[in-house]
């Protein structure tokens, strides 16, 4: 299998999408930013096992390096389809609190780490973490840079979450100072009907303003984050909304699918239900986002993700480096990620582990000089293989066939044989091209990425609760 067979010119060209196949694989089902996936995760694993597994780690013969996700939970204001871990609050003593704490913490993982593993990337993700004021953010900063290799010379990537309505030119000017060299905007929706409903008001003046700001200053890569499902929304109306941020060039667009799951987070029950889209509309704006995208001369990464041709991302796509984990999309697929701040996930060696979602208890056990993991899981012979085949679906957009079972020491054929007939309907349905070596996922097959993967997931015959809308 060395060349896929849709990049061959006579290779028909992508096609919008049939609702009627949108509607007929609309299931409920995991996102795949792990495997096994967090529902799995089990109290049963401690800060012992996350030591162990650290240690494991820093032995292998050449060590992996490294990427931090430091989560910030704080917001000055609630929005309502908000289903990330965050505390609306006017109270900065609480920020300055859980700072220093959180510095605790990641002098706790530098000291189990081998110095010499080496930073690759650096994500502060939220909540909002320029919740953070310049003073803090530099201490956060100059810390990581002090307890972690953060070579210079090391062309890294330092990413960092922000709410436009939180900053100006200025501030942006001085993430830059402080290495950030990548940039994520919250937006949502453009349309102000919508902006209401969700309690999230901000114009587009504003979203060019700090666009513009971030390219002066020198960002080498500006993300938009928009929300389709919303309350209020149509096709016109989101098909506006991405008109306007197309005419921004923005390098990324990640372009989330609205999971309404009121009885699991709190703030949604202030969103009318009777104002969300109705599902038929919601696979219309689907199809419709692809398709006006692609037109507009973005690269379509997977699932929600979009890049313009000469960013990292797509980079990474045609050269095999791409991956997925807790952020979504990501280059650096050599790194092993350490997650620090409450609720923070991290994937080292064969180990996931996870810490404490409460923030009292974070707090407290950071205080009393623990590594606050709540729960983790460490994967099992039969688990790095699914993985690997997910992480090939989800980011090769293939299924090698003879480099996973010589990978594994494996008969694929005989391993996978059930899975291999469950994969058969989307061969049918033109989503997959099946070769003598594996499995192509066709252009139209992007937008199933989740379901094909699926077929492959152990865990989906006894858990699923928990997860939202493949589509």
């Amino acid at each position: 299998m060395v060349a896929n067979p849709i990049d061959d010119p006579t290779f028909p060209s992508a096609t919008p999408c049939p609702a009627e196949l949108i509607a007929r694989h609309d299931v409920l089902g995991p996102r795949y930013t792990s495997y096994p996936t967090a529902v799995e995760f089990g109290d049963d694993f401690t800060p012992a096992d996350y030591r162990a597994a650290v240690v494991e780690s820093n032995g292998a013969p050449i060590p992996a390096p490294l990427s931090l996700y430091l989560h910030i939970p704080f917001c000055h204001s609630l929005c309502y389809y908000c289903a990330c871990n965050k505390l609306v609050t006017q109270d900065r003593d609480k920020a300055a609190q859980y700072l220093d704490l959180l510095l605790a913490e990641t002098a706790m993982h530098a000291e189990l780490l081998d110095s010499d593993r080496e930073v690759h990337q650096l994500h502060l993700g939220g909540g909002t973490p320029t919740y953070f004021d310049d003073a803090q953010l530099a201490r956060l900063v100059r810390a990581i840079a002090r307890d972690f290799n953060c070579s210079p010379a090391i062309k890294g990537e330092w990413s960092i979450e922000i709410d436009p309505r939180t900053v100006d030119a200025g501030r942006i000017a001085y993430l830059t100072e402080l290495g950030f060299n990548r940039v994520s905007f919250g937006v949502q929706d453009l349309d102000t009907a919508v902006q209401r409903a969700v309690n999230r008001e901000q114009s587009a003046d504003e979203i060019q303003a700090c666009i513009d700001a971030a390219r002066r200053a020198g960002m080498a890569s500006v993300s938009i984050d928009l929300i389709y499902g919303l309350p209020l929304q149509n096709a016109a109306s989101f098909s506006r909304t991405l008109d306007e941020i197309v005419a921004m060039r923005p390098d990324r667009l990640a372009i989330y699918n609205y999971a309404h799951l009121p009885d699991r987070f709190r703030s949604q029950r202030l969103i009318a239900r009777h104002q969300l889209p109705a599902a038929g509309e919601k696979l219309t704006m689907l199809a419709a986002i692809r398709e006006q995208l692609l037109d507009a001369g973005y690269h379509h990464i997977g699932m929600d993700h979009y890049a313009t041709p000469e960013d990292p991302l797509s980079e990474a796509l045609d050269h095999g480096s791409l991956q997925r984990n807790f952020q979504g999309y990501s280059t650096h697929a050599e790194c092993e990620m350490i997650g620090m701040g409450v609720s923070a996930i991290g994937q080292i060696g064969n180990a996931y582990a996870q810490n404490e979602h409460h923030l009292p208890t974070y707090e407290a056990r950071v205080a009393a000089g623990e590594i606050p993991i709540k729960r983790g899981l460490k994967l099992s012979q039969d688990d790095q293989i699914r993985a690997a085949v997910i992480q090939q679906i989800m980011c090769g957009m293939r299924i090698n066939r003879q480099r996973l079972g010589a990978a594994f020491d494996i008969d694929f054929g005989d391993y996978f044989r059930e899975e291999e007939q469950a994969l058969e309907p989307f061969i049918a349905d033109d989503l997959l091209i099946r070769e003598p070596a594996g499995y192509w996922v066709t252009e139209l097959g992007r937008y199933f990425l989740r379901n094909i993967a699926m077929c492959f997931d152990a865990y989906l015959k006894t858990t699923r609760g928990g997860f939202s809308k493949t589509l």
